[in-house]
């Protein structure tokens, strides 16, 4: 099976280090070009809690893809939601007939998926995978393979039975499962994403010291709750993910508050940055409208209301567009009135 891996920063190197490790056909697409050459030069390194990896991969830049002559089986795009439309376009002419895409993303990116290559090659995939890239060539992977986790799921009997054989492949990356409800699974995490990316980020400090300053935990735990109710509202179900089966799936506001002390149980360092910190810091555009301001978005299309979700990607675009500092003085922006 030939596989492809477009987008190999963070995450999408180290999961993909682990399927070449794992002895399968793996080729890296990637659009940064320090980070091509370092990875051509002196292969993926992965620097994980208790130990490092140094593999040889083969990576072409997204200039060359036009060159490829033989269709890929199997894809894996771990590229920005925002990117996911021009990506899978890019990929679509090199992906097989009876081929799968599989989106291991944050946000709803399955249906823009389904637009692009068809229902029954596109994949919808959830990922809980903790790391961090700034130097190219250079992988800092908190959660090893031993703790990562993925869910992987289509919205019909033909992408389904892909989402299966994906799994097998994936789980030399992680644990997977393979789930009926992938869009509940996927809402669910952005449910999680929309408490803890952006309100870090905003205050510059890593997570678990984000959520220890005052307030900032109700201001959390708000946002999630808001985030549930609006999955609610557009007939999702509260499917457990991350592996956790005692997570309460009748009270919203109890299945919020499993998930957040689940994550900083079993997928939180001290030092760990969370995507949208990590991009600020680099100077990039951060998925924030895609996560918080997509649920507020939803909810006021629904005749609802997320204001603590519209306040957190109002905050963060003013930080993105150069009219605020991140830091722990917008803290009081965050907890509001």
């Amino acid at each position: 099976m030939r596989i492809a891996v477009v987008g190999t920063g963070a995450n999408g190197a180290g999961v993909g280090a682990d399927l070449v490790r794992a002895g399968h056909d793996v080729t890296f697409v990637e659009q940064w070009p320090d980070h091509v050459e370092a990875m051509r030069r002196f292969g993926i390194r992965v620097e994980m809690p208790d130990r490092a990896e140094v593999t040889d991969v083969r990576v072409m830049h997204l200039c060359e893809v036009a060159t490829l002559r033989e269709p890929y089986d199997l894809v894996f795009l771990l590229v920005k939601a925002y990117d996911t439309r021009w990506a899978t376009e890019l990929i679509r002419p090199h992906l097989a007939a009876d081929g799968a895409l599989v989106g291991l993303q944050n946000g709803m990116t399955l249906r823009d998926i389904e637009s692009i290559v068809g229902e029954e090659r596109a994949v919808g995939g959830v990922l809980e995978v903790s790391s961090a890239m700034f130097d190219p060539g250079v992988v800092e992977r908190h959660t090893p393979p031993e703790s990562s986790w993925f869910a992987l799921g289509g919205r019909n009997a033909v992408a389904h039975e892909s989402a299966a054989r994906a799994a097998e492949i994936l789980r030399s990356a992680g644990t997977v499962e393979v789930v009926d409800d992938i869009e509940s699974a996927k809402w669910m995490k952005l449910v999680l994403n929309a408490t803890e990316l952006a309100t870090s980020a905003i205050v510059d400090l890593p997570l678990s010291g984000a959520f220890r300053l005052p307030g900032m935990l109700d201001v959390v735990r708000v946002a999630g709750r808001e985030a549930v109710r609006t999955g609610i509202a557009r007939g999702h179900a509260l499917v457990p993910i991350l592996g956790l089966k005692d997570v309460g799936t009748d009270d919203p506001d109890e299945y919020v508050d499993t998930l957040i002390d689940a994550v900083l149980a079993h997928y939180t360092l001290p030092t760990t940055l969370t995507t949208i910190l990590q991009d600020w810091r680099k100077g990039r555009h951060s998925e924030v409208d895609e996560i918080n301001g997509f649920v507020a978005r939803e909810a006021e299309r629904l005749g609802g209301e997320a204001p603590v979700n519209r306040r957190i990607n109002e905050i963060a675009a003013r930080i993105e567009h150069g009219d605020l500092e991140a830091g722990p003085h917008n803290l009081e922006l965050l907890v509001g009135p």
